[in-house]
């Protein structure tokens, strides 16, 4: 569940983007602050910050303060014709070798020394998508065969301890005690 017995998890990229756009630049560390996000970014803060999320309550707590993506999803998405690279789908993470969507909601994850993000729950991917890339929505999205929906864009998280990471950081997982609870869309 936690990462794969090929390689050990860890962090392929990390990205930033102060303004309220779609993709996010990678940039060589950055740096997370304790219950706010990765500084510098437009999503850092205690409340929403995500504008159709303010629009509804801008007083809900912020459950998306760090959003992850599994590198392997680029790969999915490069056998269905879309060059997706790090950083283009929003992410401020791109993980490799940790199934992000398989793990409860409360997981922690060291990333690197220092900094612990909690998983709060899966991305909802919205219009965006297809707007970034025509038809990669239906991409990210999937189901099971009694008809769930999968949502397949990365989890999103809080920090619980910060710190700076980089590219090539290990990841740790710490799983939440029983009973497990599967995530949902935040």
């Amino acid at each position: 569940m936690a990462a794969s017995c090929a390689r050990a998890a860890s962090v392929v990229a990390v990205h930033v983007n102060p303004q309220h756009g779609f993709s996010k630049d990678t940039a060589p560390s950055i740096k997370l602050l304790d219950g706010l996000g990765v500084e510098g970014d437009a999503h850092c803060g205690v409340t929403v910050k995500h504008r159709s999320r303010v629009a509804r309550d801008p007083f809900q707590p912020n459950l998306r303060q760090v959003h992850l993506i599994h590198a392997e999803l680029f790969d999915e998405l490069a056998s269905q014709g879309f060059d997706v690279l790090p950083g283009d789908l929003g992410e401020n993470i791109t993980t490799q070798g940790i199934d992000l969507l398989a793990l409860p909601a409360g997981t922690r994850l060291r990333l690197g020394k220092h900094a612990v993000v909690t998983l709060t729950g899966l991305r909802n991917p919205c219009v965006q998508i297809d707007r970034f890339k025509r038809g990669l929505m239906k991409a990210v999205l999937d189901h099971t065969p009694d008809g769930k929906l999968i949502r397949k864009a990365g989890v999103m998280g809080i920090v619980s301890a910060a710190g700076e990471i980089k590219a090539g950081d290990r990841i740790i997982v710490k799983l939440p005690k029983l009973p497990y609870r599967a995530m949902e869309p935040v």
